[in-house]
């Protein structure tokens, strides 16, 4: 029993990240596709904890009513939600609105600089 996880490791990682991660990274990237405010990811990952929690109690004879462990797997779970929601968002608005951001990384955008002074490609490779 650890601090993270409550029977082993390897429940934990199966249904906690693989299985709850990928629900919530693909729940993340829905609301994101729908084009939702970020704020509804918290609200969506509730059900999705209980869900998690209930898989580890009844496949595992896990505590299905644990403070500490649920807390944690709602940490994970929303860290997979939002890094869904973040990297489908960076790819509409930069797909979308090519004219108007540009990527500057796979979480983020930023607006391009129009006019004279505008980064261009040839101007960042004689710096």
């Amino acid at each position: 029993m650890g601090v993270l996880w409550e029977k082993n490791l390897v429940d934990f990682l199966l249904i906690t990240v693989f299985l709850g991660g990928g629900a919530a990274y693909l729940t993340g990237r829905a609301l994101a596709n729908t084009w939702r405010p970020v704020i509804q990811v918290i609200g969506y990952m509730f059900p999705l904890t209980f869900a998690v929690r209930f898989i580890h109690f009844a496949m595992f004879e896990g505590t299905l009513s644990s403070i500490q462990f649920a807390a944690i797997d709602f940490l994970i779970l929303l860290v997979a939600a939002l890094l869904g929601f973040r990297v489908t968002r960076t790819n509409q608005m930069v797909g979308q609105y090519h004219w108007l951001f540009e990527r500057r990384g796979p979480l983020a955008w930023r607006r391009r600089e129009v006019g004279r002074n505008a980064e261009t490609p040839e101007k960042r490779q004689t710096e």
